[in-house]
């Protein structure tokens, strides 16, 4: 079973919180369900490496707001970890263990309902910020990109409608793929998400990739067993694509160049 996670002080987060519990028994400080377990926590999820001293789950969901300085408005899904100093949470140069399928189908159940949120760019971002030490699937939800979003009640209810319609229907296992290159908001990527075959695991944007050696790219294989392919946006490699497909070579990963 996962468990959801709001951060108290987080209006979108919690907004979708205080929706989801109306129909949930309180045990403690658990917010009991059929499908997922809840609770509100009285710290910024982003620092919650914690967690698993307190819980045991098989996966922890975080329902949060999002922010960008540029104002367009997004409703976004997205997988944790550092390439480098820890800014936001988390450790220094570390990833968590990405959610492929369960964000595959969030995002394709927005897609879905496109028109309820017209004004919307629904879309990944790459993986940034914490928490990163914990040892079970972790993803963000999130609901951009200001504070009138954020307070929107009946916005972030709409939102918490899908994600319980998630839970509640099986989710299937799709070939998954860490993904290379791009921007913060990758456009190929979120295509192949919502229209291809794959999940994907964790997403290292161009402007990440000079972090990358042997020691973190070792780490990030590790934190993504299951995937079995990478997917590069070939244009958005920089100057690093030949250290990538070096670093791909000692990897039985499928390379596949978007």
């Amino acid at each position: 079973m996962e468990l959801l996670i709001a951060y108290r002080d987080d209006p979108a987060g919690y907004n979708m919180a205080n929706f989801l519990l109306k129909n949930m028994t309180l045990d403690g400080d658990v917010f009991r369900g059929d499908f997922y377990d809840l609770i509100i926590i009285s710290t910024p999820t982003i620092s919650a490496d914690w967690l698993e001293e307190k819980y045991d789950y098989d996966g922890f969901v975080f329902l949060s707001k999002h922010a960008a300085e540029s104002g367009v408005l997004a409703l976004t899904c997205h997988s944790t970890g550092n390439f480098s100093d820890a800014k936001f949470g988390g450790n220094d140069r570390q990833v968590a263990i990405p959610h492929p399928d369960l964000q595959k189908r969030y995002l394709q159940t927005l897609q879905k309902h496109q028109s309820n949120f017209s004004e919307f760019q629904i879309t990944i971002e790459a993986t940034h910020h914490g928490p990163t030490g914990l040892t079970k699937p972790t993803i963000f939800i999130e609901i951009g990109t200001t504070q009138k979003q954020w307070n929107d009640v009946s916005l972030c209810e709409s939102v918490a409608k899908l994600v319980h319609q998630v839970f509640t229907n099986k989710i299937t296992e799709n070939p998954v793929a860490i993904c290379f290159g791009g921007t913060h908001y990758s456009t190929k990527f979120t295509h192949e998400l919502l229209e291809g075959k794959f999940a994907l695991g964790t997403v290292i944007p161009k402007h990440a990739l000079d972090e990358l050696d042997e020691e973190l790219f070792s780490h990030i294989i590790s934190q993504n067993k299951i995937a079995k392919f990478a997917l590069l946006d070939w244009r958005g490699l920089g100057t690093n694509k030949q250290k990538i497909l070096e670093l791909l070579k000692s990897t039985s990963l499928e390379i596949i160049k978007l």
